[in-house]
This record gives structure tokens, sequence and C-alpha cells, in this order.
């Protein structure tokens, strides 16, 4: 078993709540860490129907049947237990007493909010990161493997070919998940809307035009892109709300959670594919902002990132809240360090008055600016701390 980096947080998450909560998308390698974790707890699914059929029609039974607590996994599937699992955890004192696991945060959430808000510790279990999977940075492989493979769990262990399992783990969270979360009549017209999300990778969500493409109204589009998010397929990069004295953009930017998922939507199988395809640029900044968000979901951190564009086309690719600072981060696939790296970082520099800012690439040289620009590889922020708060 390859360890998480999450288990430490998430052993300290149950020695101080009654309950935590381990959310993430399916197949993210949850239930093989808190099974991993809490050795004595009794575990049950209910993914099982008989299981989840005990659960509903008789919660005080099912529950009783763990009078020292248990892991319950794909919890969302029964919201009716949480009022009946609250009542257990108000008249114990003990932490710890259970894990649940979910892989849609709206129907978790929405269940938590309305029986056991303050009694709950959350996780946000990603796939996997890089420093999960290498030792250092020397170890890595190059950016177009790490596109086409992602990070889930099982195309690492037990190494299923990512050709073979994202058709299936596509087919499995439409038919399934998307099914539990909204009845949508017409699921050909869902995925056909997923593989044009995928295409607008990297760039500010227009629901109007996204609407038009798929043949659905912009409320249509809006709750779908609410379920790709609650059920950690997509994230969306809010920009940053300070706009120092300038015009800025309000729509969010579209990421995907796994470099694998969005190169198998738009098509792509091979290295040489990816390295011609017009858009490898917005792939490789997606994997960086993927991985930046994990280091942060790792540590049980808030997802402290943000962009920023004005009106004129200023960009900062990434925003790094850091606390009592903002870290501007520029994010380019080239492998030659260019002047053209440095305009916007410098351009916003002077704007805000901060002094700081880095350009993460796909080159090895690494650089100390004048101008308090650092240059490095983007693979070294899973080793470098450039994400932690000062």
């Amino acid at each position: 078993m390859i360890s998480r980096i999450a288990s430490e947080k998430l052993i300290e998450l149950a020695s101080f709540f009654k309950v935590v909560a381990v959310v993430g998308p399916r197949q993210s390698g949850k239930t093989t860490l808190v099974r991993s974790i809490f050795t004595d707890k009794p575990y049950v699914t209910l993914e099982d129907p008989d299981q989840r059929k005990f659960a509903l029609e008789d919660p005080r039974g099912f529950l009783a049947t763990f009078p020292k607590g248990a892991i319950l996994d794909e919890v969302q599937r029964t919201p009716e237990l949480f009022s009946y699992l609250q009542g257990i955890v108000d008249f114990n004192p003990d932490p710890g007493q259970f894990i649940l696991t979910g892989s849609n945060n709206f129907l978790l959430q929405q269940s938590i909010t309305q029986s056991l808000a303050g009694r709950v510790g959350y996780l946000q279990l990603l796939p996997f990161a890089l420093n999960e999977l290498y030792s250092s940075k020397n170890d890595v492989p190059d950016e177009n493997t790490l596109l086409l493979k992602g990070g889930y769990p099982p195309v690492y262990e037990p190494g299923i070919p990512p050709a073979d399992w994202f058709p299936n783990y596509l087919r499995t969270y439409i038919e399934r998940d998307v099914r539990q979360i909204k009845n949508i009549s017409d699921l050909i017209v869902f995925e056909r809307f997923v593989r044009l999300l995928a295409g607008r990778v990297g760039q500010e969500l227009n629901m109007s035009s996204l609407a038009n493409d798929v043949g659905v109204d912009s409320k249509t589009i809006q709750s779908w892109i609410g379920i790709l998010e609650s059920s950690f397929i997509i994230h969306l990069l809010r920009p940053h709300f300070k706009n120092y004295n300038k015009m800025i953009v309000k729509r969010p930017k579209v990421y995907f959670l796994d470099s694998g998922l969005v190169t198998f939507l738009l098509g792509i199988n091979t290295s040489e594919q990816l390295t011609q395809h017009p858009l490898r640029g917005s792939l490789f900044e997606n994997l960086v902002i993927s991985e930046s968000i994990k280091l942060r979901t790792n540590r049980g951190g808030e997802i402290n990132l943000y962009f920023w564009r004005d009106k004129t086309g200023h960009e900062i690719d990434l925003l790094v809240d850091r606390g009592l600072d903002l870290l501007p981060i520029e994010i380019k696939s080239g492998m030659t360090v260019a002047s053209s790296y440095f305009k916007n970082l410098k351009f916003w520099l002077k704007l805000s008055g901060q002094s700081k800012g880095v350009v993460l690439y796909a080159g090895d040289q690494k650089q100390t600016r004048s101008n308090g620009i650092d240059v490095m590889n983007w693979k070294e922020i899973s080793w470098h701390g450039l994400f932690a708060e000062d």
C-alpha cells in the first residue's frame, strides 16, 4: 500500500472529533486509508443493497450493531442515518467513534449540517500527489507521462492501464453517482457536456456559451457544474477578490482534479498526441494547479488558491493566499526561460506593492532574479513548501 500523507491529519482529527468524514472522488483511496488506520473498527459499506436496506428501514437497530463505533462507507447513500447518529455520539463523550466516507460532498455536507454540525472533522482525500508516489523530484517522470496517467490509485496499484481504466471510471461515475445526485434523464447529453467542459480546461467558465454548445439552458449547466464540483471531478478556481483599483474578471476558471481524466476526456491517448495538442499548455497548467490543491488538502488545509486577471489582459495564473501575503505564480509549459514569463508578474508586483513572485516551468534551471522573482521546475512545489502559510 502506498502511504498517504493525509494519514497524519486523519489520526489527529479522530483524536478530537466524535465523527470524522473523509470525502473525495470515487476510487481515490478513502476506504483503503480508513481501514488501514482504524483496524479495530467494524466496516460496512452502504453501497451494499442489504446493508443499505437495513440502515434505511431500521436505523436504530443498524447503529446498535456498532456500540463502539464503525467505519460507514459511502454514507451519503443513507442520509436518514445522521439524525440517529447524533443521539449516539452525543451520549458518548469518546472521540473518533464513527469514521464516515463519501464521494459526494454536497449530499454529505447537507446531511451533516442538518444533524451533526460541530461534531464532525473533515478531511478531503484526492488522488495521489507526487510526493506520495515519488521520494524526490528526480524520481518524477516527464510531464506527458503524468498528464496521461493521472493520480487515481488503481492506475498504480494494481496498475490498470489508463486507456482501460478511465472509460470504465467515467461510465461508473455517470451511471451511478450522477443518477444518485440528480435524476438526469439523458445521460448521453451529460457525458457530452463533461467532454465539452474538458475542452475548456484552464479557461473562464462561460455557462451561456457552454449551454449553447451542449444544447441545454444555462440553469441546467449551472446544476451540472455543481454535480461535477461536489463529486470532486472539477475545481473552480475563483478570481481573487482584491482588485487593486482595476477592473477584474469575476468568472471562475475550470480545472479537473485529475490530469489523467481530462486528457482521456479529450481523446488523448499517447505522448505524441499530447505534445502536438493545442490544449497542452492548459493541460500542463491543470496538472500544476491540481497538484497544488492536493498539497493543501492532504494536510487538512483550506484551498487558499486563486487567480487574477484584469480587463486589459494582465493575468496571474495562481495566487496563493498565505495569510500574511499573497504569492503570485506564473505557470509555463516551456522548458526554456523567456523574458515574457516575467511580464505579468512584474505588473502585478508593482500594482500590489509586494516583492516576491514565482515562475514554475518545465525546465530544470533554477534562478533567483533581482526583481524578487524565483524560477524553478514545477515539480519542486511538492517538496519546496511554497504553499505553506507564513
